[in-house]
């Protein structure tokens, strides 16, 4: 890759919102084909794209998006198993806690629900 481009690919993956797809492809200009590029620079980690959505190395959904600009973006723990959090362009946003069994222990919710089983 030449240093212009390189150059060029950091830019947006610092500049980068949601929705990622819609965004690559209307503000950057970007191909399908730059896309796993761009989103795994942004998650720090090797992706799979199929379709709209983004996968990690556990196939784990961390990201997502629809034709009408609404996306899921999701974080899981360091086991790659349970999700941790979750957030949409809604401006909703989920947060879990598991005991080292893979219980839920804790769940809140931007609406303020809460559910402590600490």
């Amino acid at each position: 890759m030449n240093k212009k481009y390189e150059r060029y690919i950091e830019f947006i993956v610092s500049d980068l919102q949601p929705p990622y797809f819609e965004n690559m492809k209307d503000s950057y200009g970007l191909k399908d084909s730059e896309y796993e590029l761009v989103l795994s620079k942004l998650y720090n980690q090797p992706v799979t794209i199929q379709g709209r959505s983004v996968y990690d190395n556990n196939d784990n959904t961390i990201y997502r998006e629809d034709s009408n600009g609404y996306w899921e973006k999701y974080q899981y723990d360091t086991n790659g198993i349970n999700e941790i959090y979750r957030e949409d362009s809604t401006g909703n946003w989920y947060k879990y806690e598991y005991d080292t069994k893979g219980n839920l222990m804790y769940y809140e919710n931007s609406d303020g629900d809460i559910e402590d089983n600490r």
